[in-house]
């Protein structure tokens, strides 16, 4: 099995999520360009954090036309896994795979530290090696994290369950001091409706090991690889 990291001009995640995907899992990745149209037969994409082209007009909205989004889109669609984390998040939004948009944190500041999360559905490719309820330990670190969506779409997502992670106090609290950028009902994670799209703001790349401060993030990892073994 293999994860495929793709890299942007201003991917600053790519070799992170690249050794959290292989430490974590003992199996293969490879890098992706963005112009390329080929995603080498990778079982998985990453979708990495950073600012993709500089984030210039708006975050991720250069990077959806990218030529390999292309591919990743048609990727998602026959069910392929597709997680996007951070600046991955906001592209994956941006090219439709998932609703809603990330705006700016409701502080205006860039915000860097660690936060935890409960994980709101233990049943996706993403989160099986979690339980339901679970309080996980994940770093953020962005200026347009806060997450929005109209009330529509929060309505299916919460009747459809699929939002994943929600930001959360030590011992489990959903409250506003929890909520580090101010995102709609807190949401830290979404999924798409077939459950193989997934967007997280926190970076579970940079909570893959004990050293880092919290080896939270590598249950992400492993859920992926265990659900590629199922899929096989």
């Amino acid at each position: 099995m293999r994860f495929g990291v793709i890299i942007f001009p201003g991917s600053n995640c790519d070799h992170d999520s690249y050794h959290a995907a292989i430490t974590t899992t003992g199996q293969q990745a490879t890098f992706l360009w963005h112009e390329s149209h080929d995603l080498e037969s990778c079982d998985a994409i990453i979708v990495p954090g950073g600012f993709a082209y500089g984030d210039y007009l708006r975050t991720g909205a250069i990077a959806r036309f990218a030529p390999i989004m292309q591919e990743v889109g048609k990727f998602a669609a026959s069910g392929g896994l597709v997680i996007g984390i951070c600046n991955g998040f906001q592209i994956l939004c941006e090219a439709g795979l998932l609703p809603g948009a990330l705006m700016r944190n409701a502080g205006l500041k860039y915000i860097c530290k660690q936060v935890y999360l409960r994980v709101e559905n233990a049943g996706t490719p993403f989160t099986n090696s979690c339980s339901k309820g679970e309080i996980l330990q994940i770093p953020i670190g962005h200026m347009e994290g806060n997450y929005y969506c109209d009330a529509q779409v929060l309505a299916t997502l919460k009747k459809q369950d699929r939002i994943v992670f929600r930001y959360c106090t030590s011992d489990g609290q959903i409250t506003s001091e929890a909520n580090p950028n101010g995102s709609l009902d807190n949401i830290a994670g979404i999924c798409n409706g077939g459950r193989n799209v997934l967007g997280m703001m926190p970076h579970p790349d940079r909570s893959s090991e004990a050293l880092l401060g919290s080896a939270d993030g590598a249950k992400i990892f492993k859920s992926m690889a265990a659900a590629m073994v199922t899929a096989r």
